[in-house]
């Protein structure tokens, strides 16, 4: 591609747009809808859908500012506006994602040793290889440093034995980025970072089926399974360091809008009026309804301005920040928000389950509703970010500890 080095956006936009106009395949174009649900789905990717995401990983454009040494899009961060900005317009949505590219990725760019990262970088830019996230455990929920999967040295490999819960995709997963017990006489600085392959001999996975009738979660038994000592991440002992790096890329990335770099969902204005009506103005008829969806769109939209700005503002930063907390929380109930009010006005159809007197965008409604209730616990629960947002931004005592 042109090296227009961050100084000639305009050159830079026209050719971005030519390049989507050539290759964003015209099938894909008009249901922005559709294509997210595409880009969230475990299926593996066909037709159509699997030549954009081939094109989309082999221009680097899936992750446009990663470096292009390791096969990203090598932009700077205003040409990645202006990439977004085009693929809004076109309709088209990023084909690549997943825990690869909005967790492990960013962290393995930052601790990573240089054979890590032409090892694993270029599968994760492609989407080739899926990832999957092994910190909780059975008795190691809100308090992840209580983790007990042990990792044994054993010369040229660690032997792992333990038993991972809430892995969401494991059965889907390729490879796992996992925390693991090194030492035993510390609680935080015992803690070792390492990735290991899904397909082998003594890891299994078990889906959990959950309430809203699907599995995204698994439990993930490991036993004796060798990980070479290449495959630690950072320090020996320091991987706690590197999970709240990761935690903080997971945070930051709930905001919304993962997966998709262009195109955005139908606002809620637009399908509330179908079930509730139009007034003589041609506005929602209901109109405290129609202030409620109004104020969580606002608040939709500032959440996406502050994610963006506090990315920024991490680029100088040293270490994981605390900020991550506050908009975790914050996404969580904007999302839950949005599910309960489009539950609200579909009426006794938002409460639909199976059959045909329900459309497919009235079950997925239900279903979504129930799925987001869990958004609250997964990632660090509300309680533990309230935590560490009175702790380290607010600076209050800690109550918990005796005096």
């Amino acid at each position: 591609m042109a090296d227009f080095g961050g100084s000639d956006l305009e050159a830079f936009r026209a050719d971005a747009r030519a390049w989507l106009e050539a290759n964003f395949p015209k099938s894909l174009r008009g249901d922005a809808e559709a294509l997210q649900a595409l880009a969230m789905s475990p299926a593996e990717p066909t037709g159509d859908w699997a030549v954009w995401k081939e094109r989309m990983g082999a221009r680097g454009w899936g992750t446009p500012a990663w470096p292009a040494a390791y096969g990203g899009g090598g932009l700077s961060p205003a040409e990645a506006r202006v990439l977004q900005q085009e693929m809004a317009a076109i309709g088209a949505v990023n084909p690549i994602g997943g825990m690869g590219v909005g967790m492990f990725g960013p962290t393995l760019l930052e601790y990573g040793t240089e054979e890590q990262k032409k090892k694993w970088v270029p599968d994760i830019v492609t989407g080739k290889v899926r990832w999957c996230q092994g910190f909780s455990e059975p008795g190691a929920g809100s308090d992840l440093a209580s983790l007990q999967t042990r990792a044994e040295d054993k010369g040229d490999h660690f032997l792992v034995n333990g038993s991972k819960i809430w892995t969401s995709g494991a059965q889907y997963a390729d490879m796992i980025f996992c925390l693991v017990r090194t030492d035993t006489t510390k609680k935080h600085e015992g803690i070792s970072f390492v990735v290991f392959e899904m397909h082998q001999p003594g890891v299994e996975v078990r889906p959990i089926l959950l309430i809203a009738g699907n599995s995204p979660f698994c439990e993930t038994f490991i036993t004796d399974v060798k990980v070479p000592k290449e495959n630690l991440i950072g320090p020996l002992n320091g991987g706690w360091s590197v999970a709240k790096r990761l935690l903080q890329h997971e945070r930051s990335g709930m905001n919304g809008s993962r997966g998709a770099a262009g195109g955005k969902p139908v606002a809620l204005g637009v399908v509330a009026k179908k079930y509730v009506g139009e007034d003589e103005q041609g506005r929602l008829a209901d109109s405290d309804l129609r202030t409620r969806i109004v104020m969580n769109e606002i608040d939709q939209k500032a959440l996406q301005q502050t994610v963006r700005r506090a990315a920024l503002e991490a680029k100088g930063n040293s270490g994981p920040s605390a900020a991550t907390s506050i908009m975790k929380n914050a996404n969580m109930k904007v999302a839950q928000d949005r599910a309960e009010l489009t539950l609200e006005f579909m009426g006794h159809q938002g409460l639909g389950w199976a059959g045909e007197d329900f459309t497919e965008e009235e079950r997925t409604a239900v279903r979504s509703w129930l799925s987001g209730k869990a958004g609250s616990i997964y990632g660090g629960s509300n309680e533990v970010q309230n935590n560490i947002i009175s702790k380290r931004i607010l600076g209050l005592p800690d109550l918990t500890q005796s005096h």
